[in-house]
């Protein structure tokens, strides 16, 4: 293997040999690269989510190259380098870690997040506190960083248990609008309120939603394809199967899940 030193230079003549030789790669824009760097984070995400750390090596790579192509796309035009990306993310984590770098004292990792927050307010001079969360991202994710952004200025519940209740208060009022024959926008807005009242419990209790939603993703199509599999076998189509037979096959999936 290259000297360590030597290896991150070495991705950069390659990136430079790259743009200057390859058809393919010379005619990309930062513009054309990010639909691609969307999928290489969600394949990173995936990996992730299946502790697949081969997996995610792999992916790291692809995003070290996106990283370093859109910095010299940048460089191209004489706006920045990746020399300028390294000296630029530098200087925010000593400076948004007073505590490590300065004489800022905090008790807690929560303490250090609201005070990235607070510092973070001061140097873009952002209108709001809620500014810096992403529109395009995914509407459980959002939730979540809105939530962690206010709670980091104290707007904020006590403790779960306020939450919980709050999360039963949406669920009747759900009830009530679908009982009631409420139009569809009613019936939208009360389970907008109440998904953002689950996604408050789960950051109460320290487990991620994205993360939760997306295994649960994973776990149903596992044992709805082992179902298909064992419909094929018993060369039984899917719709002629009763919910009952299904429900054996699911069950056994389930079962395998915790052997496994």
């Amino acid at each position: 293997m290259e000297e360590k030193s030597v290896l991150f230079g070495r991705l950069i003549e390659i990136m430079d040999t790259l743009r200057a030789r390859c058809p393919w790669d010379n005619k990309q824009t930062i513009e054309s690269l990010r639909y691609l760097t969307i999928e290489e984070t969600y394949e990173l995400s995936d990996a992730i989510l299946e502790r697949d750390m081969e997996g995610i090596k792999k992916e790291l790579g692809d995003l070290m190259l996106h990283l370093v192509f859109y910095a010299k796309i940048a460089s191209e035009q004489q706006v920045f380098d990746i020399w300028d990306v390294l000296q630029s993310i530098t200087e925010k984590l000593i400076h948004r870690h007073p505590h490590i770098f300065g004489d800022v004292k905090v008790g807690s990792a929560r303490e250090v997040r609201d005070n990235w927050e607070k510092i973070k307010l001061k140097e873009h001079g952002n209108p709001s506190v809620l500014t810096g969360v992403p529109g395009s991202l995914p509407a459980v994710v959002k939730a979540y960083r809105i939530q962690e952004k206010a709670s980091g200025v104290g707007f904020d519940w006590d403790n779960a248990d306020q939450v919980w209740m709050k999360i039963l208060e949406e669920l009747t009022e759900l009830q009530d609008a679908v009982r009631r024959g409420a139009e569809q926008a009613v019936r939208e807005h009360e389970v907008g309120d109440l998904l953002f009242a689950i996604v408050n419990y789960a950051r109460f209790i320290d487990v991620n939603p994205e993360d939760a939603l997306e295994r649960t993703n994973k776990r149903f199509i596992n044992r709805f394809q082992y179902i298909e599999d064992q419909a094929k076998k018993h060369h039984k189509p899917l719709r002629e199967m009763s919910l009952q037979e299904m429900n054996v096959f699911w069950n056994e999936a389930k079962k395998l899940e915790k052997e496994s």
